[in-house]
């Protein structure tokens, strides 16, 4: 039986980036195949040109053993290929249906069209078991139902073949694990699913083959059965990469950060955290470890300045800070700096060029300029040392924002914060769709800064990495902190009964 996907000898350059190498791919049928390869490998780049965003300069693509010209993701469709990305596609005021609906309308009779949708968006839920109210409006669904809204998309366009983009950087487990059990399920429809993710674990428990990119290479295509994590690591960066985080014991200092009976509501007037107190002290990481949505994030904005309390004080190297001065601004002339958990809505402007996203939140460094007036040439200079040192490809400061992968912004994100000499440091989701070699260098700087002094709230939803990284770990739910616990006496279970709720004691 030929292959779903075979990809001959495909080139593709931007510039001076030489994005594919000669890529060679196959795919075969009713199967799920990992991509895996560090940020910036080409793994999205050459999935767009299997969809149609990019064309290919020069190289060939059969599918289903012929062979066709993708110009565009029309000729994609056509051919039975879908895609769902890491940023979603969809708009966030229209409901399900309608989303479903854009651009496949079915003609000018929008009723008629809107009740062939209903009727086959019911066949492909029982079908597939997405379960989902196609009446709802998206930007009130979950981030896990909005990627079952794109993935129902590509199915109703006739989709034989699935990409997924990193389609867990923004899940929650339960969220992820549902989400395998839909690709297995699509598997045994007869589906053939490409998956590109960095994260090993997710490869090992979904895929059948996975195939590895560096440097816009393809370097090796192995049965998933035959290989382990570490093997899988080290073709991906090209050396032996530490699956775990070392670190020292540590005798934490002076609390730097000092929360008391803080209280946050949301847009809305919703409670979103209700009287939080805890300490963070030099030289200390503490977690907070908790399912997404239980007051994590509003605990993190209002920290650093970019939500007001309603009630509770907050004090920074032993300095009250006044509700007059609780601002992102003054929050970093105090040495309280924020790596937020969405880069593109909150730590970066896609539309910007990199050398200016770069400096958000610190134009008024004097190293920068003088006076009103900003140095380019110095902006510049100073964004292509951090590049080279936190190793983002490709190291383009004039490149637009948007242009680097999600794991590459990240990296400029980090880099602009903890290059500040913070006495705090705020991090959410700092290893988010960011690559295993990159994962390892952010955990070696976070443990290198708390082992100089450094306070760090940390907030991630991979509670492995709230248990490697912590010296003491908190757990909220509801908005509340149910618990605390030293990291080297926390189990999985344990913080797992407190993220639910269970109460200290019965825990």
């Amino acid at each position: 039986m030929s292959p779903a996907i075979q990809l001959t000898a495909i080139n593709k350059r931007f510039g001076a980036v030489h994005a594919n190498r000669d890529v060679n791919l196959s795919v075969a049928r009713g199967t799920i195949h990992g991509i895996v390869g560090e940020n910036g490998a080409g793994k999205s780049t050459l999935m767009s040109i299997l969809y149609g965003f990019y064309e290919a300069d020069s190289g060939e693509i059969h599918v289903g053993g012929k062979p066709i010209l993708i110009r565009s993701p029309a000729d994609a469709i056509e051919a039975g290929i879908g895609m769902v990305h890491q940023h979603f596609m969809l708009v966030e005021p229209l409901t399900v249906v309608e989303n479903v609906m854009l651009g496949a309308e079915g003609g000018v009779l929008l009723r008629r069209g809107e009740a062939k949708v209903r009727a086959e968006l019911a066949r492909l839920s029982r079908d597939y078991g997405l379960d989902i109210d196609v009446n709802a409006t998206v930007e009130d669904l979950s981030v896990g139902l909005q990627q079952r809204v794109e993935i129902l998309k590509a199915l109703y366009r006739g989709a034989d073949i699935l990409i997924l983009d990193e389609p867990t950087a923004v899940l929650t487990p339960p969220e992820a694990d549902a989400l395998f059990e839909l690709l297995r399920a699509l598997k045994e429809q007869g589906k053939t699913v490409i998956l590109i993710t960095h994260k090993l674990r997710e490869i090992m428990a979904v895929t059948d083959r996975v195939s590895v990119m560096r440097r816009g290479e393809m370097v090796a295509t192995i049965e998933t059965a035959a290989t382990k994590p570490p093997e899988l690591a080290e073709l991906m960066v090209g050396r032996r990469v530490l699956l775990r985080v070392e670190k020292s014991e540590r005798v934490p200092g002076r609390p730097l950060l000092e929360v008391e009976n803080m209280s946050v509501i949301d847009s809305r007037g919703v409670l979103r955290v209700a009287n939080a107190s805890f300490a963070v002290r030099a030289g200390e990481i503490v977690g907070i470890a908790g399912v997404s949505g239980n007051g994590q994030s509003e605990l993190l904005e209002a920290i650093a300045g970019m939500r007001l309390p309603v009630l509770g004080t907050m004090r920074l190297d032993g300095q009250d800070v006044p509700a007059g001065e609780h601002n992102p601004h003054r929050m970093r002339q105090l040495g309280l700096l924020h790596v937020p958990e969405d880069r593109l809505r909150m730590g970066l402007v896609p539309s910007f060029q990199a050398f200016e996203s770069a400096i958000l939140g610190f134009t008024d460094d004097r190293k920068l300029g003088r006076g009103p007036l900003l140095d380019h040439a110095r902006m510049i200079g100073d964004l292509a040392a951090k590049m080279e040192h936190y190793d983002v490809r490709p190291q383009a400061p004039r490149l637009k924002t948007s242009k680097f992968s999600g794991g590459n912004q990240q990296k400029m994100v980090l880099a602009r914060e903890i290059e500040r000499s913070p006495k705090v440091l705020l991090v959410g989701q700092p290893t988010r769709g960011v690559d295993i070699g990159a994962i390892e260098f952010i955990h070696r700087r976070l443990i290198s800064l708390r082992d100089a002094g450094v306070g760090i709230l940390l907030v991630s939803v991979e509670l492995e990495e709230i248990m490697n990284l912590s010296d003491r770990i908190l757990t909220m739910c509801g908005g509340q902190i149910t618990g605390e616990r030293k990291a080297s006496e926390a189990s999985e279970q344990d913080l797992g009964l407190l993220m639910a709720g269970v109460n200290d004691e019965a825990a």
